[in-house]
């Protein structure tokens, strides 16, 4: 089934900003709201944004609300998280996802919002996972990320080239570009948001985890068969990750390099996509081109 493309933002367009998991704090995420509305967008609020219920921004029923009323609004044409953190996978059964089908819109956001860029997939309409409201500014000035996003959002832009990482593997291939947080992954693993990468581009990244869940992780994606598959992977950053006392033994481009040794396709380390300073925006569902070699490079396929 074709990928559906959102129609790409121009001045005057209804975004809307929503908190579907972690609690928000306002002064974090307002500065890059205003900056939304400063370069000539409508930005609404959900109600429950700024709401607290214990982790997370309101009541399950609070959050799915506001993300409701996003989706069912046929003026609005992109839906942005406030923030990521844990709490998407509570609500993606009480939504009715229906509404995207006859006005489809852009999902921003990455980290716990890899749930639904998960749902998004399954619908078969693309996604953005890049950067949301808190990294929009850097120093007080529009940050990187910000106008990697924009760049996406108002013309499909979204090619990056890099240097080349020493553990990277040569080759070249094209393929749909999925993916997102590797914990959200794994946690969607057996339920019918579990991804299909047969083909596929996968990006991972993550945070804040055990480097033996990282294996554990990267066990469960090669013994389940979908790494045996994939047509490149493309790994993102691992950022503040964490060892027992007693030490694992492997870094973590040691423990992803590992799991994906006994294939052939390109890899591509320390990509800019993740839980760090300069996260630039990828389109999952699109079509990709991965070349991997004296430079690698990721360029959306437009044809």
């Amino acid at each position: 089934m074709p990928m559906i493309i959102p129609l790409y933002l121009k001045p005057g367009d209804r975004i809307r900003i929503v908190a579907p998991a972690g609690k928000v704090q306002k002064e974090k995420v307002l500065p890059g709201i205003e900056l939304l509305q400063d370069i000539g967008y409508e930005v609404l609020i959900g109600k429950h944004v700024f709401d607290r219920h214990f982790q997370y921004a309101g009541t399950d029923q609070q959050r799915a609300a506001d993300f409701q009323e996003a989706l069912n609004d046929p003026q609005t044409r992109a839906i942005i998280c406030a923030r990521g953190g844990y709490g998407s996978v509570r609500i993606i059964e009480k939504l009715d996802f229906s509404p995207l089908l006859k006005s489809p819109k852009w999902l921003v956001g990455f980290s716990d919002v890899t749930v639904l860029h998960s749902v998004m997939n399954k619908l078969r309409i693309a996604s953005v996972h890049g950067a949301m409201p808190a990294f929009f500014l850097e120093n007080k000035k529009p940050s990187k990320s910000f106008h990697h996003l924009t760049d996406l959002l108002t013309s499909g832009n979204s090619n990056v080239e890099l240097e080349p990482h020493s553990l990277n593997r040569n080759g070249n291939c094209s393929g749909e570009l999925v993916g997102g947080n590797l914990s959200l992954i794994y946690s969607l693993q057996g339920t019918p948001w579990q991804l299909d990468t047969k083909g596929k581009i996968l990006v991972i990244e993550d945070l804040s985890e055990y480097l033996y869940h990282l294996d554990r992780m990267m066990q469960n994606l090669r013994l389940s068969g979908q790494l045996r598959d994939l047509s490149g992977l493309v790994v993102g950053g691992f950022t503040e990750m964490k060892d027992n006392e007693s030490p694992f033994g492997k870094s973590v481009y040691e423990i992803i390099q590992e799991a994906v040794e006994g294939y052939h396709f390109p890899v591509c380390f320390d990509f800019p996509a993740g839980h760090i300073h300069k996260n630039l925006s990828l389109m999952l569902g699109a079509q990709y081109r991965l070349e991997v070699g004296n430079t690698c490079t990721l360029k959306r396929n437009k044809t």
